[in-house]
Parts: C-alpha cells; sequence; structure tokens
C-alpha cells in the first residue's frame, strides 16, 4: 500500500508554483482525495499548449469550462471554438446544487456562483459577432490551400493577385475572385499572358469549381467586408478578467471547409501580427478547440500542416492552443508531443482496439510509483482526470489522478432570450454587424467590360472613314484604363509578408496592420 504521507508530499513538491495560478482540483489515492495535495496550473506554461481527452460523459467540456473561468479570473482572453453549442453557459452564472458541496468537502476550499465576461461569435447567420476576412487580406498561399490546389493552379492563383494588386483591383469577396477568374480565362486571356504568363483554361476552370464547392459551404459569408481584428479576441473586461469569445459552430460537422478555411486564417493571423514574446508570465490569448477530432479527421491535408506548423512556432508569441477530444490518439503524434497540459478522462475498455489505445494513452505519461496508470484510465470517475503539467522550468510534473473542481458559471446553454440580451449589449456586434459592399473586382471589370461592348458594337455600326482608323484599344487597356487607376480601394496583402510566411507555409497580414489579415 502507497504511504499517504510520501503521495502528498509528491504532491506538494510537484504542484508548487513561484508564478501566478489556478487550482484545478485535489489529488486521490487509492479512490480517496488526499487532504492538501492540490493539483495547481501554472499560467506561465500555459501557452504550451494542451490536451483534454476523454469518454463521451466523463466531463471533458466541464474541465474545459473550469480551465477557462481559471484563464479569465488571471486577466487571460480566451477563445473558445463550441462545436457542440454548449458552452455558451460561462456567460451566466451557475447555481449551488448538493453534488458540488459533497465536491468541495472533498478537496476543500469553497464554491461560489461566478458569470463570466462573454462575446459570441459567429461565422454564419446565428447571433453573434460576424467573423469575415477579405479575399484580398485571406492572401494566394491560404487561398491556394484551402482549395487543395495542385502547384500550377496555385501557381495561376498567385499571379491573378499580383494581377489585381498592380491594377488596382480589390478582391473583397469571393464573387470578385470567381470575376477575375473567368476574365483570365476568357476575355482577358490573351492580354494577361503577354504580361504574366501562359494561362490554361483546364486550371481556370479547375479553380472555379473549386470555389463554388467552398461557396456551397458558406463561405460566401466569410469572404467580405468588414473584416474581424484579432486585437479584439485579446480584450480585458472593465473587471479586470479576460474576455471569454465563444465561436458557435455547431454545424462544422456538414461544412468542414468552411471551418478549414476559417482556422487557416485565425492561425495565420496570430502568428503574422503578434510580436515575438518569449516566455510571458501568463499567455496573452488562450484557444481552446472542442471535439478536435472533428477537425482531424475532416480537415484538409493544409489545415493539418498549418496546425502542426503554427504549435511549435506560436508559443513565442505568447498564445496556447488546447484541444479537447474523445481520444488522445485523435492528434496526430506530431501535435501531441507538442502538447505541455494533458488532463485524461476516463476511457473504455469495450472492444481490443480499446484496450490498445489505452494502453498507448499510458505510456503518453510520466511514470508513477503511486499509480497503475493504464489500469487508472478505466476506473476514475465522472469529474475526475489523469493530470500532469509543465512546471516552470518546462519539467513535466508528477502524474495526479486528480477530483477536480466545478465550474462557477452554468453548466448548461444559454436560452435564446439570454442569448438576446448578450448580442443587443455587445459593441463588437455593432461594429462587425453591417455587411459591406464596396465596389471592388467584380463592379469595375463587368462595367468596364460592359463598357468595351458598347464601344464595339457603336464604332461596328458607324460608317467608315476615308482617313486612317484610330486603332481601338484591347479589352485590358480599356479595362485598365485613368478612371480604373483612381479607384479607391483594398488591395492585397503585403508581398513581402507573403513571401516570408509562405516559406513557412503560413499566411497572413504585415503586423502594422490591425485587420483580419
Amino acid at each position: 500500500m502507497p504511504n499517504q504521507d510520501a503521495f502528498l508530499e509528491y504532491i506538494k513538491s510537484g504542484y508548487t508554483f513561484k508564478g501566478e495560478h489556478f487550482k484545478l482540483g485535489c489529488a486521490m489515492l487509492n479512490g480517496e482525495v488526499v487532504a492538501g495535495a492540490d493539483v495547481f496550473l501554472p499560467l506561465k506554461t500555459l501557452n504550451r499548449h494542451g490536451l483534454i481527452a476523454g469518454a463521451t460523459g466523463t466531463g471533458k467540456t466541464k474541465t474545459l469550462q473550469v480551465i477557462a473561468e481559471g484563464l479569465s479570473d488571471a486577466s487571460v482572453p480566451v477563445l473558445l471554438m463550441d462545436i457542440k453549442g454548449d458552452l455558451s453557459g460561462i456567460a451566466t452564472a451557475g447555481s449551488d446544487n448538493p453534488k458540488i458541496a459533497e465536491r468541495y468537502q472533498k478537496i476543500g476550499g469553497s464554491w461560489s456562483a461566478a458569470a463570466y465576461p462573454s462575446e459570441l461569435l459567429s461565422l454564419s447567420q446565428e447571433k453573434g459577432v460576424r467573423l469575415r476576412a477579405t479575399v484580398s487580406e485571406f492572401g494566394p498561399i491560404l487561398l491556394s490551400k484551402i482549395l487543395e490546389l495542385n502547384d500550377t493552379q496555385a501557381g495561376l492563383v498567385a499571379m491573378l493577385f499580383k494581377y489585381c494588386d498592380d491594377n488596382k483591383l480589390p478582391l473583397l469577396d469571393l464573387k470578385d475572385f470567381k470575376k477575375v477568374l473567368q476574365f483570365a480565362g476568357d476575355e482577358g486571356k490573351a492580354a494577361l499572358e503577354k504580361d504574366y504568363g501562359k494561362i490554361s483554361t483546364t486550371s481556370t476552370g479547375t479553380i472555379l469549381r473549386k470555389v463554388i464547392e467552398l461557396e456551397q459551404q458558406g463561405a460566401a459569408l466569410f469572404f467580405g467586408e468588414k473584416s474581424f481584428e484579432v486585437d479584439d479576441l485579446m480584450r480585458i473586461s472593465d473587471d479586470g478578467r479576460g474576455i471569454i469569445s465563444i465561436l458557435r459552430v455547431n454545424d462544422i460537422q456538414d461544412r468542414p471547409k468552411l471551418f478549414s478555411t476559417f482556422m487557416l486564417s485565425l492561425l495565420a493571423e496570430l502568428y503574422a501580427t503578434l510580436p515575438e514574446e518569449g516566455d510571458l508570465d501568463k499567455p496573452k490569448l488562450v484557444m481552446f478547440i472542442d471535439e478536435a477530432h472533428l477537425i482531424f479527421n475532416e480537415a484538409s491535408d493544409a489545415l493539418l500542416k498549418q496546425i502542426d506548423t503554427i504549435i511549435k512556432l506560436i508559443r513565442s508569441k505568447g498564445v496556447g492552443i488546447f484541444f479537447c477530444t474523445q481520444n488522445p490518439m485523435d492528434v496526430p503524434p506530431s501535435v501531441l508531443g507538442q502538447l505541455g497540459l494533458k488532463v485524461q478522462h476516463a476511457l473504455r475498455a469495450f472492444t481490443a482496439n480499446d484496450r490498445k489505445t489505452i494502453k498507448q494513452t499510458a505510456e503518453n505519461y510520466p511514470l508513477s510509483d503511486f499509480y497503475k496508470t493504464d489500469e487508472l484510465l478505466t476506473q476514475i470517475g465522472i469529474g475526475e482526470a489523469l493530470i500532469t503539467c509543465l512546471n516552470e522550468k518546462g519539467v513535466p510534473t508528477p502524474l495526479a489522478a486528480t477530483m477536480l473542481v466545478s465550474p462557477r458559471s452554468r453548466m448548461d446553454v444559454l436560452t435564446p432570450a439570454e442569448i438576446d440580451g448578450l448580442v443587443n449589449n455587445s459593441k463588437l456586434v455593432k461594429k462587425y454587424g453591417q455587411e459591406i459592399d464596396s465596389e471592388s473586382a467584380y463592379e469595375i471589370l463587368t462595367a468596364k467590360l460592359q463598357e468595351a461592348a458598347e464601344k464595339t458594337a457603336a464604332t461596328e455600326a458607324a460608317p467608315k472613314s476615308s482617313g486612317k482608323q484610330k486603332q481601338e484599344k484591347g479589352v485590358l487597356e480599356q479595362v485598365m484604363d485613368s478612371s480604373v487607376a483612381r479607384q479607391v480601394g483594398r488591395t492585397a496583402a503585403n508581398i513581402i509578408t507573403r513571401s516570408l510566411l509562405g516559406a513557412l507555409g503560413l499566411g497572413g497580414k504585415s503586423s502594422k496592420s490591425k485587420s483580419w489579415f
């Protein structure tokens, strides 16, 4: 029988931190809570990313909620990807019940209800702050990745972006990009080839079909103005707590490309915009991706590679990324190896594959003289988990079977009336609520092509002169005449930034810019 005093000292020495920290629970031995064996999370290493895993119904989402609350209390902004639609309750106070009282009698401390400063975000027509980015800001590298283009097709996309940059044709939404594609494959093909290189009609057709596929998953709602500014994800409330932004994407199962588009843009933007910070005392932003297996199972190769790259680089920007999933093996090994905090709820051993997963999972945790990890993984109860994190020196803490604290906010969703109240009081909803349709490539090209057609028709109908006819301008020259050069519009993202980040497979705007890219 393991010595309880030795265990208590083992946990205390492993989970004592000098910097800011918050309590996650109390460690257990032989299924019983050991008084005083408190398990804390140090804020200093929460930019080293993390994993919350476990079978359905074991309490993963509530653990996510607890960590998000602790971060907010420490003035760290949080972004929650609410894929199941059950995280909105964090915006209102919870209610006491006998089970909470019983839990706190065991783990010590006291519980009090609390609502957290929250903002609802949306990629669709759902209520909340609309997230958008323009095609120009998205850039040719990321657009080619999300469309899963080959090198030839990606080169054509880069050429069209350069053409639009050179000729003051803003690419704001998908209809702009489609119009330029159609122009390059038809009326403007000869003229573009003269200055920019060979254009394959087959390639333009293939790219157009992929853009239409993206539109069918709702991406037309994402591309456009007004672009969302990532600084609005990193706000502090008037009472000093970090604001928790809740992105409701509960229809992601049917729209994987839309979510991939958003994730690619967000990760690239955060990396491109935020300065290098080194090791901060606490993160600048922590992102939680609930039901992360949906991303890894459904996402494009571009997104998977992007996540792998970002995980390795973005911690130096002060950003932590946490994945919440049912099976820890859902996370690719290259990503799993980068996750400093691991919270493992119970796993089920119904099949041979389940037993294999349990064995592999146990091997990912530090060895312990107090636990048989593979057996414990099937025995821990709801609201309990195996925990290890990185201490302030970057060394893994001892494995601790932990009875977790309870969320202080509501462990359920907001009512429609509560959602309306939150949205109506939001400054960001008003800031981003109006959809803007500025004059851009679609309108400019359409108007100039129509003008060219009218001039051609008038010339053909006029009587022929005995003098030498003045040569008519070509279609491209008419489109690019001086009136177009005076158009005021937005252009594509900074070329130097694209080139530098392109070498890393990333994209985004210049760090001097404040828009979504």
